[in-house]
């Protein structure tokens, strides 16, 4: 990509305050040609702080100094933590960087002066309807738009001289669920429920009039309801909500303004505070205004109809996909499922990276993993990632690996600025597994639906790691059945399956086969002399040299410093020189001069039509006579030149 780089941090991008910003962001990024990646996640209402963790590992992925700029969206980020760091490593780059909605020393700020809208909202409601008791919905404490707007609340209820208990302030996190929670513990905890509740944006504020329903209050008839960021204007809604109604999509826009003027040189003011006005319509009493005429009301119910089929049909799609990705047996067949979902979602761009390590067998749950570092699961980004699908406008493109600080590789038409990507985290529970980054589709990504199609993914991505797992289980089973542990060769179970096939074939065909015993010679004297540590060298360089010798015999360890070798269709003659050989490559390791002893092995073999109903280890006695032949000569030789 040829254009400015700018990295946007932002969390929970299905909310309506979130969602209008993008849309600003994506309108500006096309206009000032800036290529934006957008790295946000999902969180804080999974009730699952290990699956926390994994979503706020995508704010790791991005190497701030491979960036021109940020836009920071760290008020969406609940745990507060988090926005810190990254916060500090935007610094540490030296990059410019715009923070919306959150005032951060050195950075260009975007705002509103939330204290004096959220007077406006409550002396409006004392002045005009005449309330005296209020409840309030605020969001996180630590969050400084939740703070300043409180804080306004409060001080105008102190300049009213009205009171209000700590029971009647609930501490949410700006999404739906904690709307809920507030009027249902209002219900519980207060002695009367109150004349009006101020919610600190209408996302709670909405959740609260559907609660306040349910228990039988009608709004504003009962219980006055206002907002905060007027995102529910356009939604056809059961009461139209008292709200602020701010320019979301243009800070945004201005963001992206603000980069693109500091980076060619222009100057400007470090901070743009946004005006706003109150909209005061149903829900605190002041009567239904936002729809004119009857046909806009058939537009706007034409256009939630055609919204919500579009809805239905892509979950539709999303559970299709879901259901095929979980049902995948092997790494492959997932890929290619997946790759079948890029081209029916009609994907602009997908790049669906994992982490070199991703298939680690460690166990999250495994409690010797936890002492050793070396085998802990992985929760980080590997420097290097494989690019196991790139799929542009159409095309799929074999990437290989490329370095995760690229987060997206050099392919397509660099020329095509303006662009922007959501890139989500790949991961279960805290572990790492990569990441996806997608650019324009006709899947709505700033919807809960994007949320479920990447839960999916990862769960499904999941199942096929601990398939491959299981698969990687078994064939270490399989090889401990098999294989012998110290010298790697097969060792008698091993030897018996490895031969059958041939064994048969050559009983049934009658022809000869040939089975030599083999025995190393003077381990107890290795032993003694050197210690046990180099007798077992003196075993394994046996293995290494019947390694080095047969071509097509198999060959195992029989037990101690015996092995034994199988050839099928065998002569005489292949076994002279298969023992020529192994005394050859015997020697070249003494010449070597690697060990302290003297390495020798004495052979025998013999040369047999099995029978019917004859098994092989039949042969293994008069192999080993031949072999012991062998190794008295080799004694008496010795005894003659002495």
């Amino acid at each position: 990509m040829s254009g400015y780089r700018i990295a946007v941090i932002i969390e929970e991008i299905g909310q309506s305050y979130q969602s209008e910003i993008l849309d600003g962001i994506s309108s500006a990024a096309e206009e000032f040609g800036l290529n934006v990646l957008a790295f946000t996640s999902f969180s804080g209402d999974m009730g699952n702080a290990r699956h926390d963790v994994g979503e706020f590992n995508i704010f790791n992925l991005p190497n701030f100094d491979e960036f021109d700029g940020a836009i920071l969206l760290t008020n969406t980020i609940y745990y507060k933590p988090v926005g810190n760091v990254i916060l500090d490593r935007i610094k540490k780059a030296g990059i410019p960087a715009v923070s919306i909605d959150k005032d951060v020393p050195s950075f260009f700020y975007i705002g509103i002066d939330n204290k004096t809208a959220m007077r406006k909202i409550t002396e409006h409601m004392i002045n005009v309807h005449g309330y005296k008791h209020f409840a309030y919905i605020s969001g996180p404490p630590g969050n400084t738009e939740s703070s300043d707007r409180l804080a306004g609340f409060s001080a105008v209820l102190e300049e009213h001289r009205l009171s209000l208990t700590e029971d009647a302030i609930y501490y949410g996190d700006f999404r739906a669920p904690t709307g809920k929670l507030a009027v249902e513990q209002f219900i519980e905890v207060l002695p009367e429920m109150p004349e009006a509740i101020i919610c600190a944006n209408d996302v709670m504020a909405a959740s609260a009039i559907t609660t306040l329903a349910s228990h039988g209050y009608n709004v504003p008839e009962d219980i006055a309801v206002t907002g905060f960021d007027n995102t529910y204007n356009s939604h056809n809604y059961q009461v139209e909500l008292t709200s602020v109604e701010r320019p979301l999509g243009l800070s945004g826009r201005l963001a992206c303004k603000i980069l693109y003027n500091h980076l060619n040189g222009l100057s400007q003011e470090r901070s743009v505070i946004l005006n706003m006005s109150a909209c005061f319509t149903e829900s605190c009493g002041c009567g239904h205004n936002a729809l004119s005429d009857v046909s806009e009301l058939k537009k706007l119910n034409y256009s939630n109809y055609s919204n919500f089929e579009s809805i239905q049909t892509y979950m539709s799609i999303l559970n299709r996909i879901s259901t095929q990705l979980l049902a995948c047996n092997n790494f492959d067949e997932y890929i290619a499922t997946l790759k079948s979902a890029a081209e029916e979602v009609r994907l602009n761009e997908f790049y669906f990276c994992l982490c070199d390590d991703w298939d680690s067998e460690t166990s999250v749950d495994n409690p010797i993993a936890a002492e050793n570092a070396a085998e802990k699961v992985p929760t980080t980004y590997t420097e290097e990632v494989i690019v196991a699908i790139a799929y542009v406008n159409g095309e799929f493109i074999e990437c290989g690996n490329i370095k995760s600080k690229d987060v997206i590789p050099p392919v397509g038409n660099k020329s095509d600025d303006g662009k922007l990507y959501f890139v989500t985290p790949l991961h279960f529970g805290e572990r790492c597994l990569g990441y996806m980054a997608i650019r324009n589709t006709n899947l709505a990504m700033q919807n809960i639906m994007f949320q479920s199609f990447c839960i999916n993914i990862c769960n499904s991505l999941e199942n096929i790691r601990k398939l491959m797992c299981l698969e990687y289980a078994v064939d270490r089973l399989g090889k401990l059945y098999a294989q012998d542990t110290f010298s790697g060769i097969y060792n008698r179970n091993g030897f018996v399956l490895a031969t059958a096939e041939l064994y048969d074939k050559c009983m049934k065909e009658q022809k000869d086969i040939m089975l030599m015993f083999l025995d190393l010679d003077g381990l107890k004297t290795i032993n003694d002399t050197y210690g046990h540590n180099t007798g077992d060298q003196a075993i394994c360089n046996i293995a290494d040299v019947l390694r080095a010798s047969c071509t097509d015999e198999i060959f195992c360890r029989f037990g101690g410093d015996e092995f034994i070798v199988f050839g099928a269709d065998y002569t005489k003659e292949a076994a002279d020189e298969l023992t020529s050989r192994i005394q050859s490559n015997i020697e070249r390791i003494n010449k070597s001069e690697i060990n302290p002893f003297r390495l020798g092995a004495s052979t025998g073999f013999i040369i047999a039509t099995p029978k019917e109903g004859e098994d092989i280890f039949n042969f293994v006695t008069e192999a080993d006579k031949q072999m012991y032949k062998e190794k008295r000569k080799k004694k008496l030789s010795r005894y003659l030149k002495a």
